[in-house]
């Protein structure tokens, strides 16, 4: 989201589709990307790994018209795997044969992700040939946002959700990666930046730990990213020394998260949500932002955002700053008891 706006009487810009995901290592904490300065979205944010789509490189979506547009389909999960290896060298492919996570040294892996940016490698095809597979099927939809008609940069974006493999566990997984081996038989590189194409960094954090840097003002995170964050913390928070956990209990954090997204209402993984400024700025000088709308593009659709929680948002010079994620009810119920205390 950005400060921006078009002028009154021009058209919204048509949403450009496009795909991130959300990483989680197997210590169940988050990867962020820091952006560049220079970048034409989000600039010097961290954010998660993503981008467009690209017909070439990932296949066709429905038209504009078509409010499949703003669904799941392979598409997006194409372009989720191909963005993420692109910007943090992650390679989320398994062995056609084995299952396992597929395996690249490092001075194919930097080639490769070259290659496939400058478009001059297919990244579908250079799977295939180290026999391997975009593992699509192990992203979780979690959430779709599509930008306000009053920015110029507008994006349908699937949010995927994706566990890399844990350490050997005496349980099984029913939700999450079942068919995954353990992280002791698969070597996960660790994330490093595209060489300051678009990130200069590319680290895996607690999500209370991103959110705190953020309250710091050290960090600078959009509302989006703040939001699934937000509800990702009280889950994937750790609550012993890091790296304490067992497997078992890494792997009940997931199981419990995985059952939280499909019991809300609606589901997180079909929650649509184009965020809509709810009033004007409060005392502290924040924004209330609404995300219980999908947006024009899907009016009459039947598909919902979160009708319970809103944003308080700071847009500045360089971007959102104080943003936190609180109760629609509570915001309410302050701002009745105020304009009460201004009548008496």
């Amino acid at each position: 989201m950005s400060t921006k706006t078009r002028g009154a009487k021009s058209a919204p810009e048509v949403p450009r589709p496009s795909a991130s995901i959300i990483l989680v290592s197997p210590s169940n904490q988050v990867l962020l990307l820091h952006r560049v300065v220079t970048s034409s979205a989000f600039p010097s944010a961290h954010v998660f790994p993503g981008g467009n789509l690209s017909l070439s490189q990932d296949g066709l979506v429905p038209p504009p018209e078509d409010p499949r547009r703003h669904e799941d389909g392979p598409a997006y999960r194409m372009a989720a795997i191909r963005e993420c290896f692109e910007e943090s060298g992650i390679l989320l492919a398994r062995q056609k044969n084995g299952g396992a996570l597929l395996e690249v040294g490092e001075e194919q892996r930097e080639q490769a992700r070259k290659g496939v940016h400058g478009n001059t490698v297919r990244f579908q095809d250079w799977v295939t040939e180290r026999g391997g597979v975009a593992d699509v099927e192990n992203l979780i939809p979690f959430t779709r946002w599509i930008t306000p008609i009053h920015i110029p940069r507008r994006f349908t974006t699937q949010m995927y959700l994706y566990f890399l493999p844990l350490a050997m566990s005496g349980r099984a997984s029913t939700t999450t990666t079942s068919h995954l081996p353990a992280a002791r038989d698969t070597i996960i590189p660790a994330p490093t930046s595209d060489g300051g194409i678009e990130h200069t960094t590319a680290s895996f954090l607690p999500p209370g730990t991103w959110l705190s840097q953020a309250r710091a003002g050290e960090i600078i995170l959009f509302p989006p990213q703040v939001y699934l964050l937000h509800l990702l913390s009280p889950f994937f928070s750790p609550s012993k020394i890091l790296n304490t956990l067992s497997p078992d209990e890494l792997q009940q954090q997931r199981e419990r998260f995985i059952d939280f997204l499909r019991r809300a209402d609606p589901p997180y993984e079909e929650m649509c949500i184009s965020p809509q400024t709810l009033r004007g700025k409060r005392e502290d000088g924040r924004l209330v932002l609404a995300v219980d709308s999908p947006g024009p593009e899907l009016r009459g659709s039947g598909r919902k955002g979160d009708r319970e929680k809103v944003v308080l948002v700071r847009f500045g010079k360089e971007g959102p700053r104080e943003v936190e994620i609180v109760s629609k009810d509570d915001v309410s119920s302050k701002e009745r008891k105020e304009k009460t205390g201004e009548r008496l």
